[in-house]
């Protein structure tokens, strides 16, 4: 059987995925193209005879062949594969008992919704959120609590703002996440990087920065990291704070994810100094629900005017109502059992994503391996970029996200894509990491062969 008119169907088709043939192109003719791959000129016309059928390109007659419309590739029945969106699962989220929290929370705080609350937060839900950290091993007082719309405002205000040690450099892990840096490129901050793997970063190199650079702070996500998947060892964790402290430079710890930790003797930066070194933001987003636009940042006695001045300047006070739901919602018990229910989703997710990986992806690809969290890297050979992989896949209705934004333009990579479990179904995970791989290595073969750039230029 002739398989190369198969070949240069594929050629033609990954044109089109990626956007190098649009609506209106003309085709190489039969002659050039049955030179170009070495076969008869009956292959090419069987070839695009094929690609007619599927309604892809049309011939005009003694003119030659051209592309119908951009193409567009659905996965079977059009269901989206969403490796992309980094809110939690909607299908675990507990919205009915939420909604008994919001009722009781209404008649309960009506008063504070018809007042401007305390600026640093409702001071019974500080007492929760005191509880509730205890479980993460951080063990503060409501008085060093500030309740803020979100981590987003706590880094964005914590970027902007002068420090105690009176430095005003930042540094920050490479890759991470893109919100700081989006924060950072708005307040023109100079950002110096240290480079992240899984087997972390170089303590020597971060001795020498923390000596040389007059950091500010240090921003540090470390457990589940974003985009990786890394997390520090206790070890590492403490010789970080203590280098903090030798050189005065201060710790923004982001421990987002540190819930979902399957470690119970995994403790955060924020334990190894809990006088005030560290600066310890925790989010409920990822876990709860992200539309509460409610987190906590635990600050030094010292820093806490300053911040609850630029936090007025941004907003006056976080959503009273979303506070008191939140209150009522710890106070209860009902978010440790939800806090378990999840724990469990996202590890099982993690495990066959990993799986998946290890038995699908090609041989020249290599891939974090996180033990739970929301986010898996895949490096790329140097050949493909992310943004071809994301085009390709976009067409297929599989959605990744290129990480080359969560970088410094000096450390920028092109060819780590990210994936996130958390809206992602069980059932679909292999299906689209199949797809991912056939992509990967589709886009490597024609680069190494040059033949989807060469054959158009003929």
């Amino acid at each position: 059987m002739n398989s190369k008119y198969i070949k240069i169907m594929e050629d033609i088709k990954l044109r089109l995925e990626d956007g190098s043939l649009i609506a209106g192109s003309k085709l190489p003719s039969v002659r050039q193209l049955s030179e170009y791959f070495s076969c008869s000129k009956n292959t090419v016309i069987k070839a695009y005879a094929e690609l007619e059928k599927e309604h892809l390109i049309y011939s005009v007659p003694k003119s030659g062949y051209y592309v119908v419309n951009e193409y567009q590739k659905a996965t079977e029945g059009n269901e989206v594969i969403d490796f992309l969106s980094a809110g939690p699962d909607k299908n675990v989220m507990p919205y009915v008992e939420f909604q008994h929290c919001m009722n009781q929370a209404i008649d309960q705080y009506k008063e504070e919704l018809f007042t401007y609350s305390d600026q640093q937060g409702l001071y019974s839900l500080r007492v929760q959120l005191v509880k509730y950290l205890q479980n993460l091993q951080v063990f503060t007082q409501p008085e060093r609590l500030v309740v803020v719309s979100g981590s987003q405002q706590a880094l964005h205000l914590l970027v902007s703002m002068p420090f105690p040690n009176g430095k005003n450099n930042i540094l920050i892990e490479q890759p991470t996440y893109f919100g700081i840096i989006e924060s950072i490129n708005l307040h023109q901050a100079t950002t110096f990087g240290i480079e992240l793997s899984m087997d972390g970063i170089d303590l020597d190199r971060l001795e020498y920065i923390f000596r040389n650079n007059d950091i500010k702070f240090f921003y540090i996500i470390p457990r589940f990291h974003n985009p990786l998947g890394h997390s520090y060892t206790n070890g590492e964790k403490k010789k970080i704070v203590e280098l903090a402290e030798k050189y005065d430079v201060y710790i923004v710890e982001d421990d987002i994810l540190g819930d979902l930790d399957p470690n119970p003797k995994s403790d955060p930066l924020f334990s190894f100094d809990p006088s005030g070194r560290v600066i310890y933001i925790k989010s409920l987003s990822k876990i709860f629900l992200p539309g509460l636009r409610i987190g906590t940042v635990v600050l030094p006695a010292l820093m806490m005017n300053n911040f609850l001045r630029y936090k007025f300047s941004s907003d006056f006070n976080s959503s009273a109502l979303s506070q008191g739901a939140l209150e009522i919602y710890l106070k209860s018990g009902m978010f440790n059992s939800h806090l378990k229910k999840v724990k469990e989703v996202y590890r099982t997710k993690m495990q066959i994503l990993q799986e998946a990986c290890e038995l699908l992806l090609p041989a020249n690809t290599s891939f974090s391996k996180p033990n739970s969290g929301f986010y898996l890297s895949i490096s790329l050979p140097e050949n493909v970029k992310a943004k071809q992989v994301v085009h390709m896949l976009n067409e297929q209705h599989i959605y990744v996200d290129d990480a080359s934004r969560m970088f410094l333009a000096e450390y920028k990579k092109e060819n780590l894509v990210r994936l996130c479990i958390s809206q992602v179904n069980e059932s679909q995970i292999k299906l689209g990491v199949e797809r991912l791989a056939h992509c990967i290595a589709l886009i490597d073969s024609r680069k190494k062969h040059g033949t989807p750039n060469n054959f158009l230029l003929i």
